[in-house]
């Protein structure tokens, strides 16, 4: 591996352990179980991923695991990944090379949403940002078997975002912050929606006109302007004028 590569890698390492703390700051966790991966600079079919038992807080750069597309260990390492749970990760890296990185949820208003018949609504600001770009996949069980995998890719197409319904959610971009930043829009699209459901009352319905201008406004902005990295810096920052270093040696925390 080059000097480049290496160094590639360990900014990677860096930005991918900052996003485990960043979720665990927001309070979007789900114990120990749960992944963000992310794909190696110049490795197709390698991935960081975090050591099986850990809480998200404790993950650092240096823990992080290499692994394959199937979860399997790659990587000289005393702690083990989840090949289980990497089943959805790695079907969705394998098949698209345009997503580096994913992250799957559980959180609250997300397995609400997830649990509804007509999944997302497209009504309130974040919504609409993800009209046209959502996937839905039946539940059958836990993501623990391969014969699953292409029915799930077939599910998501070529969007970014799938509902795994009755159980939470996945979504992949091209690195680190854009997936964090759309994320951010998923979760706040299942908060609102949630608390609109509490209000009684008819909700204001946007014609498809409106929602697919938002959407395709918010996909610029995504895929053509520097808007996620910098969000993610500002709560990476505020992150750590909270909480102080995020682990022995964080060289980002002054």
């Amino acid at each position: 591996m080059s000097i480049e590569q290496q160094n590639a890698e360990k900014r990677l390492r860096i930005q991918l352990a900052e996003c485990y703390h960043l979720i665990d700051y927001y309070g979007w966790t789900e114990m120990i179980f749960n992944h963000i991966s992310v794909r190696l600079p110049g490795e197709p079919r390698r991935y960081l991923v975090n050591a099986f038992g850990l809480n998200y807080d404790e993950v650092t750069p240096d823990n992080l695991l290499v692994v394959d597309a199937d979860g399997q260990l790659l990587s000289n390492a005393e702690d083990k990944p989840n090949p289980a749970g990497f089943a959805l990760h790695g079907s969705i890296h394998s098949a698209r090379d345009d997503i580096h990185c994913i992250i799957h949820t559980h959180t609250n208003a997300v397995c609400a949403v997830a649990m509804k018949k007509d999944g997302f609504s497209y009504d309130n600001f974040y919504g609409a940002q993800l009209f046209g770009r959502v996937g839905y996949h039946d539940f059958e069980g836990i993501t623990l078997y391969d014969d699953e995998r292409p029915r799930m890719l077939d599910s998501l197409g070529q969007k970014h975002v799938l509902v795994l319904r009755n159980h939470g959610i996945a979504v992949g971009e091209s690195d680190v912050a854009r997936t964090f930043f759309l994320l951010w829009v998923v979760q706040r699209a299942a908060e609102i929606q949630c608390q609109t459901g509490m209000i009684p009352g008819a909700d204001i319905v946007l014609p498809d006109t409106i929602r697919q201008r938002c959407s395709e406004d918010a996909q610029s902005v995504m895929t053509h302007s520097s808007a996620a990295q910098k969000m993610f810096d500002a709560a990476v920052r505020k992150l750590r004028k909270e909480r102080g270093p995020l682990w022995k040696g964080d060289e980002g925390c002054v």
